[in-house]
């Protein structure tokens, strides 16, 4: 039997942060050689319980350093100082294929790290820890201005850094699920970048209607974003995720009013019809419908609907024509869509049009179609309803858990080394940012 420690010290610092900012996790006043599990556990916005734990064992002084030391098992293995965010998974009971997401950033992301004896597995509600402390991890840093944007029929969120600005700005584009989706805005803002989170699928004006917005719809984002007294209206980017990385391409190639200083996609592809609205490319993609497959654990497949890649220049975005720096960010196993043969023929188009220099390709092995902000636990097949016919499926995204994870953090931090780059310029950026990174994580 092991000795039952009577004051076993836990430290989380810091105890507040940005999510993707790192932690690190110190157990002190055990035994030597003293066994324990280190938990964490996560109540989300829907009501549902997510968990990870790590086994340890103490050194010869009674401590575990999570940041140095070995888990020997449980949700992760290994050296893994950010493994009990990236492998939380739902509590045993929940409902099956949940998805994690922070849809109210005005509120920290709390999460209860514990210590318990032993090595244990599940029944953690049942029994008292040694230590425990909750954590926050937020997406609005202090001094980060959420402002509703409503004007000309848009239902956006303008997130505004710190400061006076005037700043460089962003278009955060999600993808076929709608909503208005504000984490990944509110902490590129966190980080000195201006962002509109747009919903382009189901805002108001849809709502209303029944009619998908036109192209115009974007326009007028970019217009609004561009006459803000606190943008920079010369420096706009776009980023868009899955269907909006689709809709990227059209406005930095084609547009006549959105003028990009850079463009960033994200699991997407550049196939469409050229000259179509977001129905038309929704119908494109329903035309294709046949190409969708179901595994045997009846999860569905839509990763062939844009394959193969057409030859017919009518149905694909000339990326020979981009005049702005382009960023592809790839997982090689997406399952949702053909992200990893768009990419190989955007590079191929972009050499033979002899603008190649301006893209930067980011491809991951065994990362899927999801790839979040850093310590995003990866879920590789989650619910969804589908925008059109609101059909509820289970979608696969593809992705093993570590190698998505790692995807996650080095796309992030490549990611804002290719906005500071192409929205700041390399030295304002960089004497910027570093400004910026000392007071985000500054959290009274």
């Amino acid at each position: 039997m092991q000795k039952n420690p009577c004051c076993v010290k836990l430290s989380v610092q810091p105890s507040r942060g940005l999510v993707d900012e790192k932690f690190s996790i110190l157990v002190q006043n055990t035994p030597p050689g003293f066994q324990v599990t280190v938990h964490a556990l996560h109540h989300s916005e829907d009501g549902h319980d997510w968990e990870a734990f790590a086994h340890y064992t103490a050194n010869n002084t009674g401590t575990v350093n999570v940041s140095e030391d070995p888990s020997l098992g449980g949700t992760y293995s290994g050296v893994e100082q950010m493994g009990l965010l990236w492998s939380l998974r739902p509590v045993p009971g929940n409902k099956p294929w949940l998805r994690m997401r922070k849809m109210n950033v005005q509120t920290p992301m709390e999460v209860t790290i514990s210590v318990y004896q032993g090595h244990q597995t599940e029944g953690f509600t049942d029994q008292a820890p040694l230590a425990g402390v909750v954590v926050e991890r937020w997406y609005m840093a202090p001094g980060v201005r959420r402002v509703p944007i409503t004007e000309e029929g848009l239902t956006a969120t303008l997130f505004l850094p710190s400061g006076p600005g005037p700043f460089p700005a962003l278009i955060d584009l999600w993808g076929g699920g709608g909503q208005l989706v504000e984490s990944r805005a509110s902490l590129l803002a966190s980080h000195g970048i201006a962002a509109l989170a747009l919903d382009y699928l189901t805002p108001k004006i849809t709502v209303e209607t029944g009619k998908m917005v036109e192209n115009e719809y974007f326009e007028k984002a970019y217009k609004v974003l561009e006459q803000h007294p606190q943008v920079l209206g010369s420096r706009i980017a776009m980023l868009g995720i899955s269907f909006g990385a689709v809709m990227t391409f059209k406005f930095a190639v084609y547009s006549e009013v959105i003028k990009l200083s850079c463009a960033v996609s994200v699991s997407g592809s550049h196939v469409q019809p050229i000259d179509g609205s977001v129905k038309q490319i929704f119908d494109y993609l329903i035309k294709n419908a046949g190409n969708t497959r179901i595994n045997e654990e009846n999860q569905t497949i839509w990763r062939d609907l844009l394959l193969p890649i057409p030859t017919d220049p009518a149905f694909k975005v000339d990326v020979g024509r981009l005049k702005c720096p382009l960023m592809l960010v790839v997982g090689e196993d997406d399952q949702n869509f053909p992200a990893p043969e768009s990419a190989k023929d955007i590079k191929e188009m972009m050499e033979r049009a002899g603008n190649s220099h301006l893209l930067t390709v980011l491809s991951y092995p065994n990362a899927g179609h999801l790839i979040e902000p850093p310590y995003t636990p990866h879920v590789r097949a989650t619910n969804f309803v589908t925008v059109g016919s609101r059909q509820k499926v289970v979608a696969l995204w593809g992705g093993e858990m570590v190698a998505h994870s790692r995807a996650q953090e080095d796309a992030w931090r490549k990611l804002l080394v290719f906005l500071r780059e192409n929205l700041y310029g390399t030295n304002l950026g960089a004497t910027s940012l570093s400004h910026l990174q000392r007071k985000v994580t500054t959290f009274n």
